[in-house]
């Protein structure tokens, strides 16, 4: 009896201490049970495809905006602290209460990483999914998501986009887009691009190149990047590249950019 008495007010210690501990933040406060105001709703009349907006909403929004529905477990250590360093994290990488505060290039950037990121399954991550089974992305959701980032241009708006790149504003784009990753003299992340444009794929030196782009045997010309550009993953299945162009201007003011940089 005294056995049993003992292992009670050993686990009601535990559990008020557990309860206790998770009023500490040890990675950020991120307001998991706090009274969510009346202005931080998800996307907040965003103009986006219904059908993304859903998908978002329901399987990204409970790390990635201020409305997150928190679990009961959630309130104790140290699930708690888990928790809130995954919202913390990801609410800094994206907020979609927040979507309609970014710019036109950090809503393409966004997109362009959200599809990268699920066509390569790290988003949801592993431990949310293992308990939301409801939130993996399926190949419908890919297919919306793959037409949301190209924009479903009309052959009208085709026609329109000029047909020669401007290396000013590649120059412009390549600084806005790229440099968290390359440079164009050192490597970093991804390889120096200074040159690239006549360069065979996975040839830069002191650089660890995926094995797919090593094997490609490609020459980067004006038909490889932009198909590259267009979508890495279909053009070179198995790259590191995790980022994409989705509108055609872009994508040919960039090329010029390289292309520039490389003769000099």
């Amino acid at each position: 009896m005294r056995r049993v008495l003992t292992s009670v007010i050993c686990l009601a210690i535990a559990f008020a201490a557990s309860l206790a501990l998770a009023r500490i933040h040890p990675f950020g406060d991120a307001g998991l049970y706090a009274t969510k105001p009346v202005d931080a709703g998800i996307l907040n009349n965003a103009q986006l495809p219904s059908a993304v907006g859903a998908i978002l909403v329901e399987k990204c929004a409970d790390c990635h905006s201020n409305q997150t529905r928190a679990p009961f477990y959630g309130r104790f250590t140290p699930i708690a602290w888990l928790l809130e360093r995954d919202i913390v994290e990801a609410r800094k990488a994206m907020n979609l209460s927040l979507w309609n505060t970014y710019s036109a290039d950090q809503q393409q950037t966004l997109v362009a990483k959200m599809v990268q990121e699920t066509k390569s399954r790290e988003m949801p991550p592993v431990q949310y999914r293992v308990i939301h089974w409801n939130a993996r992305i399926t190949d419908t959701d890919m297919r919306l998501f793959n037409q949301w980032a190209r924009g479903e241009q009309t052959p009208q708006t085709e026609a329109a986009v000029a047909s020669e790149g401007d290396p000013a504003r590649g120059k412009a784009l390549f600084e806005k887009r790229c440099t968290g990753c390359h440079a164009l003299t050192q490597n970093g992340e991804g390889p120096q691009l200074k040159g690239v444009y006549g360069r065979a794929s996975g040839t830069v030196v002191n650089f660890a190149h995926s094995p797919a782009l090593k094997k490609a045997h490609i020459v980067w010309d004006e038909t490889s990047l932009e198909k590259w550009l267009t979508d890495p993953d279909a053009f070179i299945p198995g790259n590191d590249m995790d980022f994409l162009v989705s509108k055609p201007q872009e994508r040919r003011d960039l090329i010029s950019y390289l292309k520039q940089t490389s003769a000099r």
